[in-house]
């Protein structure tokens, strides 16, 4: 089962002493091949009769993973960009800030103005989920360019069950699932 060896991939790691919590670590989620090759299709299962057009994820791991649950869906893809990042856009944006994210940061998140809008049916694709403050933005961007969120589908949410709620939320995994991992 893929939840199961996603817990069983994944470590706590102590950064050293000048933090004052540990760091998840998913790379060896990247790392297995079966992993994978399961991750888009086990996402995309997560709403199963969504049928979107498009899946949306921010960057940077949304880069490697909603081109994954794209093509599990028979959808394209859309990245979401950070503003200030290293890409070069050409072309008009939508943007949207966010609440304050887990690191209380406001960034501002946006897509391709020519590549969204009505009648596309956005699956929102992010790997964890804590505050929920990139997704809010990105939901702003979809209701903004007159799409429709069909649902969020994540590997991880530690987010309260409202944030949940509101985006349509569904995940692999949960934060119990990993808080009963050991740091190495």
């Amino acid at each position: 089962m893929l939840s199961r060896r996603l817990v069983e991939l994944f470590r706590w790691v102590d950064p050293g002493p000048d933090s004052s919590h540990l760091v998840s670590d998913t790379s060896g989620w990247w790392r297995d091949p079966e992993v994978l090759a399961g991750i888009g299709p086990a996402l995309a299962g997560l709403f199963p009769a969504a049928r979107p057009t498009v899946v949306v994820a921010p960057e940077v791991t949304g880069l490697l993973l909603g081109p994954l649950v794209a093509v599990a869906a028979g959808a394209g893809f859309l990245p979401a960009h950070k503003e200030g990042g290293p890409r070069r856009r050409v072309g008009p944006m939508r943007w949207a800030e966010t609440p304050p994210d887990y690191r209380g940061r406001r960034l501002r998140l946006g897509v391709d103005g020519h590549r969204l809008g009505p009648g596309d049916r956005v699956l929102l694709v992010d790997d964890w989920v804590a505050t929920g403050a990139q997704l809010d933005a990105l939901d702003r961007v979809i209701r903004d360019s007159g799409a429709e969120l069909v649902g969020t589908a994540a590997l991880v949410a530690t987010c309260p069950p409202y944030v949940a709620e509101r985006l349509r939320l569904r995940a692999l995994l949960t934060g119990d699932d990993l808080d009963r991992t050991t740091s190495g």
